[in-house]
């Protein structure tokens, strides 16, 4: 049975990426959908159909998938196995045997962040090391080497968790969207709250990636990928690269490099 179309899914705690691949390892078909862990397999089985069916595309022959959801990965691998007779991989630490984590616990490290290792490596030609930012319900900071070693990072509340939070607290305070206003200096509400969570996320990820570099031996490509990269892109002033597919890239190359 022939590998091809390959589905990937990248399943996040707020949303899911999936994707299709063709021969030449190329996402041919992306999507993004709400993670539910509500739906059960027969539910999950039902949203790809649809996917396939409305952009016309074949159903896949192999499957990879990270997820940092569960049951939601194990619903989706199921949904593969009885419907589509696809046996997905699942990716972890324990199943990457040329990738080297040096963490204190290297089995508790995130499927997401190992995709994002694979995705990296294009960016590293001239570099010792990369630096992925992935903005997703938390901004995960992938300190990656060469040699598909992965050497840490940083956990941050996410910008749209940040937002939540104030919101909820402070009742006053009007829902808005996370867009960069044109001044720092706010001259209404909605004005000043984007100034301070765009421009003030914004500093925060610039901030923490002086610090990383600083701790690194050589120098480090820095590459933003997720949902909010798209707001802060042009605003941070210490990211290289901007890559909204890396993660689900990098969840392919990860499966044809075993």
């Amino acid at each position: 049975m022939p590998a091809f179309p390959l589905l990937a899914v990248d399943i996040g705690n707020t949303s899911t990426v999936l994707g299709l691949a063709d021969e030449s390892l190329t996402l041919t078909h992306t999507w993004r959908v709400r993670t539910n862990r509500d739906m059960l397999p027969d539910d999950l089985a039902l949203q790809l159909h649809g996917l396939f069916a409305l952009s016309g595309a074949q159903a896949p022959h192999a499957a990879v998938l990270s997820s940092v959801a569960p049951p939601v990965g194990e619903n989706y691998a199921l949904a593969l196995r009885r419907h589509f007779m696809v046996e997905a991989f699942e990716v972890s630490a324990d199943n990457l045997p040329d990738v080297q984590v040096e963490l204190d616990q290297p089995g508790v490290v995130g499927a997401d962040r190992l995709c994002n290792l694979f995705g990296a490596e294009k960016y590293m030609d001239h570099h010792e090391y990369a630096v992925v930012v992935d903005f997703g319900t938390s901004t995960n900071f992938d300190v990656i080497g060469k040699g598909r070693r992965f050497l840490g990072g940083v956990l941050a509340t996410g910008a749209q968790v940040s937002a939540d939070a104030l919101f909820s607290r402070a009742a006053k305070l009007p829902r808005i969207t996370l867009a960069a206003p044109q001044t720092a200096i706010g001259r209404n509400t909605v004005h000043a709250l984007q100034s301070g969570l765009v421009f003030g996320y914004a500093d925060m990820v610039d901030g923490l990636l002086r610090r990383i570099r600083a701790e690194l031996p050589g120098e480090a490509v820095a590459i933003a990928t997720g949902g909010f990269a798209r707001t802060i892109e042009g605003i941070c002033q210490e990211i290289d690269q901007y890559d909204e597919t890396l993660t689900l890239r990098g969840l392919v190359e990860l499966w044809a490099s075993r």
